[in-house]
């Protein structure tokens, strides 16, 4: 039973042995490594020999575009490998030690950076440790929250697709020195942005050779494919133009002795104006390209801004003194005439002063038969009714051919007294007065039919423009229909 105990205690004892020598070996072997290390020294073992180092990155958001800036904020993980000649151990004489990690200021590293880094610090990395295997091999992996500048080409905005560059290389060493081998980038554990959306991610190795030297210098580009997801600005921008653009119709179908038509179309084009400086706070200072969205509230500015001047020209037309201008000829024809038939519109009581007129001259061809001495002398009674009836326009203008001849007969005629001739020229005034009447609203009835001609066709022409402007501007981005199916179907 004893050396049964006395065997087990040896055997933990030497279990409890190999367990406490994992840190001396360890201790030792970071000792080893770095008694003759340095630091500033590449890593090779012929110093003719080109250093490769695989680079690559791994995608986890994309966390800003600012467009006015023109800068790109990202999250991402540096992946960097390398083999150090330096960093390689006998894993049978260090037990149980199969990697070590450095401080990234204690062994070489690469001095990869960010070419076009928008950040004050300018490197953007957090310092982590490297891990070094026993065949050599590095492995460091930095994450970092890079701002990097990109082109913004505002050009399609809304429905633009941005292409972002990040340019990586060695700041001091060229290609003879140090080679760049590109690793695909990673973006399964990527987060999706609520702006924008991923559409691939590219990389490419270049070499450009500078005048100063032969030597090449390498540097790895990732494309960051984003395009912008436009449910937000459809919503927000362009819808509320659309209806606002509608609303500018309406100035059209107004009366105008509402006296709403100027006022309207003046609140529609601040309505827009207010839009377009959202716009333009939203969008960087550049010269380069008009963006889609402003070419559009601009486009419908300018539509709503002549909408406002034709109604104008419409209440001056509905408006007009009858005492000034006659209408022209021209005007005329092609309003009254051309236009009206055109758009199929009637002048207001034509078919009652047609019927009227048709009635007349059938009381006419009756009258006519007759031609005793009784009927003659019914006639100015007969004229007279006409005149008092003055809802019937065109009975007044037939009959005006001879009153005056038979007001003047009644009044040269001997036996009528001093007090019928003054009877008979108050109503020859009284007549005359009738006609003046019956003029003038004959020429205001054509003005204001020639104002509601004019606004009948701007409605369409105005309607058939906004259409097809709002069809043809916003349809020609390259990938709108893209962009509203993937919107729409999230």
């Amino acid at each position: 039973m004893d050396s049964l105990n006395f065997l087990l205690f040896l055997a933990v004892t030497a279990f409890t042995v190999k367990v406490s020598l994992q840190g001396p070996d360890q201790r030792r072997l970071y000792k080893d490594l770095m008694m003759d290390y340095n630091p500033l020294v590449r890593p090779v073992s012929n110093d003719s020999q080109i250093l490769t180092v695989r680079f690559g990155l791994t995608l986890r958001q994309i966390m800003d575009v600012d467009e006015k800036n023109q800068v790109l904020t990202t999250n991402i993980w540096l992946q960097l490998f390398w083999d150090d000649n330096y960093l390689q151990w006998d894993a049978s004489a260090y037990p149980g030690v199969t990697n070590v990690r450095f401080p990234d200021h204690l062994i070489w590293k690469p001095d990869i950076l960010l070419y076009n880094s928008a950040d004050e610090r300018f490197d953007a990395t957090f310092h982590t440790n490297i891990l070094v295997n026993s065949s050599g091999t590095c492995s460091y992996i930095p994450p970092g929250i890079f701002k990097s500048t990109c082109h913004i080409d505002v050009r399609w905005f809304p429905f633009d697709v941005q292409r972002c560059e990040l340019k990586f290389g060695s700041w001091t060493y060229g290609g003879w020195s140090v080679d760049l081998k590109l690793l695909e980038a990673d973006i399964t554990d990527y987060t999706a942005n609520g702006e924008w959306d991923l559409v691939e991610v590219i990389g490419q190795r270049n070499e450009h050779t500078y005048e100063c030297c032969e030597e090449p210098y390498c540097d790895v580009t990732f494309t960051l494919v984003i395009r912008r997801r436009t449910l937000y600005y459809g919503l927000n921008l362009l819808i509320p133009c659309v209806l606002i653009s509608t609303l500018a119709l309406l100035v059209f179908l107004l009366p105008a002795d509402s006296g709403e038509k100027i006022s309207l179309g003046i609140t529609v084009l601040l309505s827009l104006t207010v839009f377009m400086l959202l716009v333009a706070e939203i969008m960087p200072a550049t010269s380069d390209s008009v963006p889609l969205i402003a070419q559009y509230f601009a486009t419908t500015m300018v539509i709503v801004g002549l909408s406002v001047i034709a109604t104008v020209l419409v209440l001056q037309y509905h408006h007009h003194d009858p005492d000034g201008s006659k209408m022209p000829k021209w005007t005329r024809v092609i309003l009254l005439n051309w236009c009206a038939w055109f758009l199929r519109m009637k002048r207001p009581g034509e078919e009652h002063l047609h019927s009227a007129c048709h009635n007349k001259a059938m009381r006419n061809s009756m009258t006519s038969v007759d031609h005793s001495a009784g009927a003659a002398a019914s006639q100015p009674t007969n004229g007279n009714m006409l005149y008092v009836d003055s809802g019937v326009l065109c009975a007044r203008l037939t009959g005006r051919a001879g009153e005056d001849e038979m007001l003047l007969a009644a009044g040269q005629g001997s036996s009528v007294e001093p007090e019928m001739a003054k009877l008979l020229e108050e109503v020859r005034y009284i007549a005359r007065r009738f006609r003046d009447q019956d003029k003038d609203k004959l020429m205001c009835n054509e003005w204001k039919f020639a104002a509601s001609v004019i606004d009948r066709l701007c409605l369409i022409v105005f309607s058939l423009v906004t259409i097809l402007c709002t069809i043809g501007i916003l349809m020609s981005a390259p990938n709108f229909g893209e962009a509203i199916s993937k919107d729409f179907s999230n």
